[in-house]
């Protein structure tokens, strides 16, 4: 949908919601522009590369103003309010240490806010109502996370005016809960065809430091999920959205089940030696080869952004002679490439800026890119066969050190392997920067 092509389009749509549902007042106008540019100030704009960015909080309060005559729930003037706010603020954790917001530090850094604060009493709202809609959007609602949340309810419920005598109205805003925390699950993915539901799938992997041969088993076991235990729920609000936003929604689940498909499909070839994983040395005169360049660049795209590096000329530096180029490729040396290992000397790649790498100049570091494979491929010991073959080739070349990035915890694990050492780590991705001695 191009309205959301930018946060100055998402909250022109969201204000003529908000005009529709009678939040006219300075005060909910404001709110939407603290929260923008507080989300912003903080690194958490657009630019941001995680699931829970401005995006995120901006496309559930739009979706939860859009579906808001559904017929589970009759929405009072006043219900309306404190749902806009609500959606508004449910994962408003600006100094977050991992992507997944908690809800307990959203609360407290409402509750710390004083600009926040007035607003809410500006509109008349009673925050405990706000604390009991967020703490609703926990997720999952099971377990030892669903039992400390209604702990906590519970507290709100109890110290609330409007609340604490009145089941009914408890019982009510309980159910406006439910409608938001669904509405936050489904939101972003009716928003958008497919492209941008991998997209979001590879930055909520990427941002909670998971691999990425869980993403598409994770994906659809969320999907299902939404279908088969929020079935009443998520079947109203899909109901009162646009059809083409419905449609959105269910052939991004149906994209996603037939990729899930094809990685068994893979899996099991894997499994039964129908298929074979083999890594390839290639050579200067492939690496010139304009097909080939393409087919790399196509793998290359589907990493998450952070791990594009250098996307503008990736194409050029393939046919440089420096660069080291390996591939994945099926059954023979001769097959289809399903991934490769890429990189070159240190000086040639412009890396973030808080990395400060002693050996910048000296000519004596190769990095190596984020290994790339296609949909279905990772997980089957290709990448770490084709990493290999990469540090043998750099130690071959006479490099002293190989650096790159690469998760946390797979990082601690070669520290004892391959001497490894952390040169610098980055939150929330903990995906971080370490060396290792050739």
């Amino acid at each position: 949908m191009q309205q959301f092509a930018n946060t100055h389009s998402m909250r022109n749509e969201i204000l003529s919601q908000m005009a529709q549902n009678g939040l006219e007042d300075d005060c909910y106008v404001e709110m939407l522009d603290y929260t923008i540019d507080l989300f912003e100030s903080q690194g958490l704009g657009t630019e941001y590369y995680g699931y829970h960015n401005i995006n995120h909080e901006l496309e559930v309060t739009y979706v939860s103003l859009l579906a808001i005559n559904q017929e589970k729930i009759q929405f009072t003037e006043e219900d309306k309010k404190y749902l806009y706010v609500a959606a508004l603020f449910h994962d408003f954790d600006p100094q977050k240490n991992v992507d997944k917001p908690h809800e307990k530090s959203v609360l407290e850094f409402i509750l710390r806010d004083k600009k926040l604060r007035q607003f809410m009493a500006d509109a008349k709202i009673d925050l405990e109502i706000i604390k009991v809609l967020i703490l609703r959007t926990t997720y999952p609602w099971s377990g030892d996370v669903r039992k400390e949340a209604e702990k906590e309810i519970k507290k709100c419920f109890e110290t609330s005016e409007l609340t604490k005598n009145d089941q009914q109205l408890q019982q009510h805003i309980m159910e406006i809960g439910w409608y938001l925390s669904v509405v936050d699950r489904i939101g972003g993915y009716a928003l958008g065809d497919f492209t941008k539901s991998m997209e979001m799938a590879k930055m909520n992997a990427h941002a909670l430091a998971w691999r990425p041969s869980i993403i598409i088993r994770t994906a659809v076991a969320y999907f299902e999920e939404i279908l088969n235990k929020e079935t009443v729920m998520s079947k109203e609000i899909l109901k009162a959205l646009p059809k083409e936003m419905r449609k959105n929604f269910f052939n991004t689940v149906l994209s996603f089940m037939r990729i899930r498909q094809q990685e068994v499909t893979i899996q099991a070839d894997y499994a039964y030696e129908n298929l074979k994983l083999i890594p390839t040395i290639e050579n200067q005169k492939q690496q010139a080869d304009p097909e080939f360049i393409q087919t790399l660049f196509d793998i290359f795209l589907e990493l998450p952004k952070p791990l594009q590096f250098g996307k503008e000329n990736f194409k050029k530096s393939i046919m440089e002679p420096e660069t080291i180029i390996n591939t994945l490729r099926l059954n023979d040396s001769n097959g289809e490439v399903v991934g490769f290992s890429k990189g070159g000397p240190l000086e040639k790649y412009q890396l973030r800026e808080e990395i400060r790498d002693e050996n910048y100049g000296l000519k004596n570091t190769i990095f190596l890119e984020p290994l790339a494979l296609k949909m279905g491929y990772w997980g089957l010991r290709g990448g770490s066969e084709m990493r290999h073959m990469f540090i043998m080739q750099a130690h071959a070349m006479k490099y002293k050190y190989l650096t790159s990035f690469a998760l946390r915890d797979v990082i601690k694990a070669r520290i004892d392997k391959e001497d490894a050492e952390f040169v610098a780590l980055f939150d929330p991705e903990r995906w971080d920067y370490y060396r290792i001695k050739l």
